[in-house]
């Protein structure tokens, strides 16, 4: 799944309300994963998302 380049992570510091902590912890915990996880996760998906949504604009130009 994931490359063997992304051993390595980077920490950040995230601030973020305690009402989307609490629907993070949530969902994670729906999902099976920490909430760390599920933050890579959805920061993946919307990474690639704007990747595909990149290339469709370069098409329609």
């Amino acid at each position: 799944m994931a490359d063997k380049k992304d051993k390595s992570k980077k920490q950040i510091l995230l601030r973020i309300s305690p009402t989307l902590w609490n629907e993070l912890a949530n969902w994670s915990e729906d999902e099976f994963r920490s909430i760390n996880g599920q933050i890579e996760y959805l920061l993946t998906e919307c990474v690639k998302a704007r990747k595909k949504g990149s290339k469709k604009s370069d098409k329609d130009e």
